[in-house]
């Protein structure tokens, strides 16, 4: 029999993504606000269900109807120079207390979307330098920002979850998430519009596959795990970029060539996962963005 997964923003940019590559592995449950309407075909192994998970009784009513093996969570509201501050973490940390505390309840393990941004570069007044070079997942975390602050809470909940339920918890902090055939990294040009993330990227497959090696992992408790291309898109020594933007290096720096600012360490010794596409090869590649529907 195969288990069900329900996927909460499911039908946006990246996340239908994710609903692609888990669905015929698991039957995909596809939660987002918007239903594609009854005229629609789904895809076997694929239905969808309207919902605000920033209300705490229709996650219930959700996980109580399907019962999850597991549960991910990628439903947020990301760019907080877009929306007023008090929306933008209010509706992250509510939807990220909802989803994780009922799928906690149940019994089912959880994957989510956190973010690099709770280190406190992307949206810094000044970006600061990071403490080391790569940083791995124990990096301090410090933004100045509700949507960094926004991951910051969801991964204490995460914890909390995880040590009253007993459950495993995955959250996936991914760096800018590029799409094949259209890298908007690649139009950057000025090392300030780079800086708040160290000049990385992920592509969306990459992450796609980095939430199904997390459901297929076996751990206990919370893990943190970049979801990071192995390279910059600059196409330079990453530590000349870190040197030539902040005028200094920090004190411990290892990095080789173009090397990422942020290490996938973690997610390969626990997850058996690489990231397979780079700017090189993804950035004009031609490749047909799921639909998530019957054809």
């Amino acid at each position: 029999m195969t288990e069900t997964v329900l996927v909460t923003g499911g039908r946006g940019r990246s996340g239908r993504w994710i609903c692609d590559r888990l669905a015929g592995d698991y039957d995909v449950v596809c939660i987002d606000l918007d239903h594609p309407g009854w005229e629609v075909a789904e895809r076997d192994h694929l239905t969808f269900r309207a919902a605000d998970v920033t209300d705490g009784g229709e996650v219930r009513d959700l996980v109580a109807e399907f019962d999850p093996a597991a549960v991910v969570h990628w439903a947020a509201l990301p760019a907080p120079e877009r929306h007023a501050g008090t929306r933008v973490f209010e509706t992250n940390v509510s939807a990220t207390y909802n989803v994780l505390d009922a799928a906690g309840r149940a019994g089912a393990d959880v994957v989510w979307a956190s973010s690099e941004s709770a280190y406190g570069l992307a949206f810094a007044a000044e970006t600061p330098l990071p403490a080391y070079l790569p940083m791995d997942e124990g990096h301090p975390m410090a933004p100045e920002d509700p949507y960094g602050t926004s991951k910051v809470a969801g991964e204490a909940v995460a914890k909390m979850v995880a040590r009253r339920d007993g459950i495993s918890v995955a959250s996936i902090r991914p760096s800018w998430i590029q799409y094949p055939g259209e890298y908007n990294c690649l139009d950057i040009e000025d090392l300030a519009d780079g800086a708040g993330n160290c000049w990385s990227y992920v592509d969306v497959r990459d992450v796609a596959s980095l939430v199904a090696a997390a459901l297929d992992a076996d751990f206990d408790g919370h893990e943190a795990f970049h979801a990071a291309a192995a390279d910059n898109y600059m196409g330079r020594p990453t530590a000349d970029l870190v040197a030539e933007y902040f005028g200094e290096l920090p004190a411990e720096c290892e990095l080789d060539g173009e090397q990422s600012a942020l290490s996938t360490a973690t997610a390969r010794s626990l997850l058996d996962w690489a990231p397979e596409h780079d700017w090189r090869t993804a950035g004009d590649a031609a490749v047909d963005e799921p639909t998530l529907l019957a054809e």
